[in-house]
């Protein structure tokens, strides 16, 4: 017994001085993964060591965690980013996990300047990935032109256009001075409360939207320096009409010197608009555009493009085989098409638009962000945990942007680490340089980043979801983790809300400088006497 004593007296002290060094040292370890970082083009196998919600470490050497990810097989790599997701309720988070989207941004219809901030805070502490939202350049029109609630998006996330669209001042109507300078007002307020940019429908007005109103638009976004996404005027168009409304939004941006997404221009004329944004990033111009790997997109039914005038008549479609129900999973006919829109006109429908082959070549592009222009399901206001196979149809690029992309990289021998750009890192710079710090310490695995990490199969991980069924989540993913916490693991969804909000801090005091007459009426008098040839006298006309 003695001798017992003796040896538990030289033991026990001994153990405490080992435990503490036996003890993890980080809040989860990933190892033994194929770490990839687009920034500075790491390609190793390693060990990834995380604590407080970032990356302490990246070693070859062993790491000891609380919690541990085997990666070996894997890619371990920035979480995704997407700058054009319209599902920003609990349900689409969910989707969006399930296909390694770390962090949401709709950068196109955006939410009202007036309740920006009550947007971010009915997020704060229950929602699964990060959020974000543009001020919404429709809703301030809705608002001003047709007296529509523009809470309608806080309350209603993607289904707030189908209410708006209903009626149609916000998209034909050409406003007074008094209406565009509360128009202007009303994105300033949204700017003011944080807001990561502006989002504009351009397209979707072209009748109503004129040259000085996008140009003052833009302005707005400018004080702030920051970007406004634009759906450029004439999309859906010819491969002419096309890049012209691109160069409106990027010829508005150089002038203001201003940022600038050139929203999903995978459409025709795609060439054309990339090489522009490439030349212009090369000479420093923070402009860049959106790609989706579908050769179809989505809308409602009384879009103005898919009037028979423009899709018909002037596109050469039919829309037996161009526009598609995703409910009935039917196409539609010229009559069935008039009748919708007269009983239902923002129906949501499916428009065949591009080649197939196309897809692949727009993963290939340099400088580009894949954003998925991700709809709603239904139902909707659905709570996250909502069984996915009883979700009704939507686009399948809802569901499966990023496990699309993976396919496609492998069927075509995409290199990964442009996929890996792509899908995060080239929105997270280019929205960092704009100063919003948030994306300055996302999309990229180096130490002292955020957390945001996806673990996948590259052999495995896929999308599910088709034009048919299109709200099947992706599988083949190993683990995603969101500001450090883990949220999915092995294509199961988990009860984490760790999410935090990708926005601007708000200021206390609004930017907004009303337009004046002379400006708002330019291109209609300039004002000043012209020589007999039309020009501008060279002393002004004095």
């Amino acid at each position: 017994m003695k001798l017992l004593t003796m040896v538990l007296s030289v033991l026990i002290p001994t153990l405490a001085l080992v435990m503490p060094a036996m003890a993890a040292d980080y809040d989860v370890v990933i190892k033994n993964g194929r770490v990839m970082d687009p920034e500075t083009l790491f390609d190793d196998i390693a060990n990834v060591g995380i604590k407080d919600g970032r990356i302490a470490e990246i070693s070859k050497r062993p790491l000891k965690g609380a919690k541990t990810i085997d990666a070996a097989g894997h890619i371990v790599a920035p979480g995704f980013i997407d700058t054009h997701f319209h599902f920003q309720m609990p349900i689409g988070y969910s989707l969006g996990l399930r296909d390694g989207l770390t962090s949401s941004m709709d950068f196109e219809m955006g939410c009202a300047g007036s309740y920006v901030a009550a947007w971010y805070k009915a997020r704060e502490g229950k929602t699964q990935a990060n959020y974000g939202c543009a001020v919404s350049h429709e809703f301030a029109r809705a608002m001003v032109l047709d007296g529509s609630d523009g809470a309608e998006y806080l309350i209603n996330g993607p289904v707030a256009a189908y209410t708006t669209r209903a009626k149609t001042g916000w998209s034909v109507t050409r406003p007074t001075l008094e209406q565009g300078n509360a128009i202007l007002e009303e994105l300033d307020k949204g700017l003011q409360a944080g807001a990561p940019g502006i989002g504009s429908t351009t397209g979707y007005m072209r009748a109503g939207i004129s040259s000085r109103e996008m140009f003052e638009v833009q302005k707005v976004g400018a004080r702030y320096g920051r970007p406004t996404g634009s759906h450029t005027r004439y999309t859906l168009g010819n491969d002419t009409t096309e890049v012209n409304g691109a160069q409106e939004l990027i010829a508005n941006a150089i002038a203001l010197g201003a940022p600038a997404i050139v929203l999903h221009f995978n459409n025709p004329g795609w060439r054309v608009t990339h090489e522009l944004i490439t030349r212009l990033q090369e000479r420093g111009f923070n402009i860049w555009g959106e790609i989706y790997p579908y050769a179809a997109g989505s809308t409602t039914i009384n879009a103005e493009f898919l009037e028979p005038k423009s899709w018909v008549d002037d596109l050469g479609n039919r829309y037996e085989d161009s526009i598609l129900d995703p409910v009935t999973n039917k196409y539609y006919t010229l009559e069935t098409y008039k009748a919708t829109v007269a009983s239902e006109p923002t129906r949501p429908v499916v428009v065949f638009k591009m080649p197939a082959e196309d897809q692949a070549k727009w993963l290939m592009l340099k400088g580009v962000t894949m954003a998925s222009d991700g709809v709603g399901a239904m139902p909707y206001d659905a709570p996250w945990d909502y069984p996915m196979d009883k979700l009704g149809g939507t686009h399948p690029r809802t569901a499966g942007s990023r496990g699309a992309t993976i396919r496609l990289g492998r069927e075509h021998n995409i290199p990964m680490m442009q996929l890996m750009s792509i899908l995060s890192y080239n929105a997270a710079k280019h929205l960092g340089d704009t100063g919003l710090k948030a994306m300055q310490e996302r999309g990229r695995i180096q130490k002292g980043m955020v957390a945001d990490i996806v673990v996948f199969d590259p052999e495995r991980f896929t999308d599910n979801s088709t034009y048919e069924k299109g709200a099947i989540p992706s599988t083949g993913m190993k683990a995603v983790l969101v500001n450090g916490q883990m949220t999915v693991r092995d294509d199961v969804l988990l009860p984490v809300f760790a999410g935090q909000p990708i926005r601007f801090e708000p200021e206390a005091k609004p930017r907004f400088v009303p337009i004046s007459v002379e400006a708002w009426n330019a291109e209609f008098s300039t004002g000043m006497p012209r020589d007999f040839t039309g020009a501008f006298p060279k002393d002004g006309g004095k």
